[in-house]
């Protein structure tokens, strides 16, 4: 009987044999259900094999073969190999959690009829100058389908009320739906690459000289090429973006677009639909129902949807027209994943665009060092905007206010706030950028110094004043704020330092009648909430935005013309390498946010450390001068990218064990005696975290061949180690230390 090679979500490092029934066809890239101890299970063929190493009476049949779904292709199938390999985790689980959740299941999927809406007749017969002007939703609605049909997701790129406005429209029978028939088979045209399309450009800007030298440079590219777009804030990246999309529509291709944050996907989605209104276009993210995310991505693998739209985990999205992948703000240590599988979606993404012969564009404003490197080192090829895309727009002046020669209120410096009340007199928008929600970072007893530790952690617990509690943002324990110190009866509990939520407060008294509008984790965590605040920021019905990095990134906001920087100071003194390039960045990030439209910017930053290099080069919008700074240290200290890094992590209950483990792998790994230098077990930033004992050992190599070489050589050693009632992981490239 044939013999298939199974890919199960187990720990182990290999694939599971099982017996096909005569007669029943299955192909590699299969969903099969089949027999695992006392359950079934979900896997996917990986092999078909003419004989197993098995006792023949040890190996179970294939339950069933699942026909719901396309196979996932051999190309896919190769790429999560090389994931598994290189990442060093169990291939089943590498497969599996790759897949949409609906196709892990064991449950049929059933075929999802998706509704487009149009006009009907009396729809089309209305005039819209005689529509109610306040029914401002569905009158944006009318005027979409006037233009043509769209589903409820390009509806909701209107508004976030569109799905109550279109039944009051479908109540009032202006507006009808039509079912779309899905499909699961890759159509010819997108399944070869081939074929060239039409569809409806809008070439709204005319671009640059730098823009079109980009644009042209990716074009010409024959078979695999690695691009690092360097544009500083403003320069009209996204818009090289788009013409390098209209050129792979042209032909028939798919365009894969990876962006760091799910609350960037409806601002670009809504973009790319205006700018290609009759091109498939769909997302892939966590905010997605898992029916949503399923239907999408069997869109991609089908070659139906043109462009896709996503965060990290879309970058195994099944794609058989694939033409060009672009990863923006390919800096961003979003695309890092920290658990399960630690892959990062940039990395694997260049591994994709080789392995399928097509150019990617890796775009930032400020590149990560590697990536710099790459490009300095000729690897990748370097293509530079240097000015803003909109002629008037000026990049922002930049100063730092020393907090030790001011006058402050809670946090914020008079300078600064008179520069917010001399905006909110004219009329623009100002943003404070602090990156700590909550209402301050730690409560403290004036009598004995008592601190609101949390119990289960190293850390401390932060002060929600709103609700009147204290929560770990690490492992997520609550208390109530106690009315008096737990350890001395003192009732002069003081906040110390401050968050977004005490930023805040000290607005709204400093400017009663101020619109203000705070921007982070615990304010966004409604569905909908993020989208209708953007719209209110749009609209400028907002005077003041107070915002953790959530708001740093890729946003263009037209009436903001001041960005105030509260308390940067302590990735100064971290002990993470990255410290200071993730700062830089996140700075440059926020300062961009500032004068993108006619309106000159300016970005204060408060610091005891005025003088300080990384803020000089602020101030000079000098990236490569910092850079280059940066990598001279780098290669001193022996640190990325001129070494190759594998953390192994360990966590449990017990401090021995925990060390034990950690001291018995680091021995095995030295009687290897390969080109590798091992570093001591010390403990992880966050010693303990919700009662567990964390610590590391680093390993680095000069290459990494020579790094994936010991990897493959120590993986099985550790796997044989004693790791009773402990946690341990490997983690390849790591970016957190």
């Amino acid at each position: 009987m044939p013999i298939v090679r199974v890919a199960l979500d187990i720990p182990l490092p290999t694939l599971f044999d099982y017996t096909v029934a005569e007669g029943v066809a299955v192909a590699v890239g299969q969903r099969v259900i089949v027999p695992f101890g006392r359950r079934q299970m979900t896997g996917v063929v990986m092999e078909c094999a003419a004989a197993t190493e098995m006792a023949p009476e040890r190996i179970k049949p294939v339950k069933q073969v699942l026909h719901d779904s396309a196979p996932l292709s051999a190309e896919l199938l190769d790429l999560l190999r090389f994931c598994s390999d290189y990442y060093r985790y169990p291939i089943g689980q590498t497969v599996l959690s790759a897949l949409p959740t609906r196709l892990r299941s064991d449950k049929p999927i059933i075929s999802r009829v998706i509704l487009s809406y149009r006009l009907s007749a009396s729809g089309a017969a209305l005039d819209l100058e005689l529509f109610p002007k306040r029914k401002v939703v569905q009158r944006r609605i009318l005027a979409k389908l006037a233009e043509q049909p769209c589903n409820l997701a390009q509806l909701k790129s209107l508004s976030a009320t569109a799905g109550a406005q279109l039944k009051a429209l479908m109540a009032e029978g202006w507006v009808e739906s039509v079912a779309l028939a899905t499909s699961l088979t890759p159509s010819p045209s997108t399944a070869c690459g081939g074929g060239a399309q039409k569809h409806t450009f809008d070439n709204a800007h005319t671009l640059t000289g730098e823009q079109q030298f980009a644009v042209d440079a990716v074009t010409a590219a024959q078979g695999y090429a690695c691009f690092l777009l360097h544009g500083i804030t403003g320069s009209g990246k996204t818009e090289v973006y788009v013409h390098l999309m209209h050129h792979v529509l042209q032909r028939g291709g798919q365009v894969l677009l990876l962006v760091p944050e799910i609350n960037l996907t409806p601002q670009l989605e809504n973009y790319f639909r205006s700018r290609f209104p009759d091109v498939n276009l769909i997302s892939l993210h966590s905010g997605l129902s898992d029916g949503e995310r399923l239907h999408n991505w069997q869109q991609a693998q089908a070659g139906d949807a043109q462009i896709v739209l996503g965060t990290r985990l879309s970058v195994f999205a099944e794609m058989p027209g694939l033409a060009l992948i672009i990863v923006d703000e390919e800096h961003d240590n979003s695309f890092k994943q920290q658990d399960g599988l630690r892959y990062s979606a940039r990395d694997v993404a260049i591994f994709r665009a080789s392995q399928r012969g097509v150019a990617i564009v890796l775009g930032s404003a400020t590149p990560s060092l590697e990536s710099y490197h790459n490009a300095q080192s000729g690897r990748y090829r370097m293509l530079k905007l240097t000015g803003r895309a909109l002629a008037e727009a000026r990049l922002p002046a930049v100063r730092c206010i020393n907090i030790n020669q001011t006058v402050m209120h809670h946090g914020i410096s008079e300078n600064l706030l008179r520069e917010i009340g001399q905006r909110i007199a004219r009329r623009e928008q100002s943003l404070l950028f602090i990156n700590r929600r909550g209402y301050a970072p730690v409560l403290m007893c004036t009598g004995c110094g008592w601190l609101s530790s949390c119990r289960h952690c190293a850390g401390k617990m932060v002060l929600h004043l709103n609700d009147k509690r204290l929560r770990c943002h690490h492992c997520g324990y609550q208390l109530h704020v106690p009315h008096a110190c737990p350890s001395c009866g003192n009732a002069d509990l003081h906040p110390v330092g401050s968050g977004t939520q005490r930023v805040e407060s000290v607005l709204q008294e400093r400017f009663p009648d101020a619109r203000i509008l705070r921007v982070d984790r615990d304010s966004t965590r409604n569905k909908r909430a993020w989208q209708t605040m953007r719209e209110q920021i749009h609209a400028n019905e907002v005077d003041i935005l107070v915002g953790t990095q959530m708001l740093a990134k890729g946003h263009d906001f037209p009436a903001l013309t001041l960005v105030g920087v509260l308390n940067p100071d302590s990735a100064l003194y971290s002990s993470d390498f990255r410290a200071a390039e993730k700062l830089f960045a996140q700075l440059v990030q926020v300062a961009g946010r500032a004068g993108r439209a006619d309106k000159p910017g300016e970005v204060i930053i408060q610091t005891a450390f005025p003088d300080h290099p990384l803020f000089r080069a602020l101030q000079a919008h000098d990236f490569e001068g910092w850079a280059s700074v940066q990598l001279a240290e780098r290669q001193l200290a022996g640190f990325p990218p001129f070494v190759y890094q594998a953390m192994l992590r360990a966590e449990g209950k017990q401090e021995t064990g925990v060390y034990a483990f950690l001291n018995q792998a680091r021995a095995a790994a030295v009687e290897l005696r390969l080109a590798v230098e091992i570093l001591g077990v010390v403990p992880a930033a966050l010693p303990r975290r919700a009662n567990h004992i964390r610590a590391q050992l680093l390993v680095q190599g000069a290459k990494r061949k020579d790094l994936q070489h010991f990897l493959r050589a120590w993986q099985p050693l550790l796997d044989a180690l004693p790791a009773q009632k402990l946690r341990w992981s490997l983690d390849v490239d790591p970016l957190e230390f």
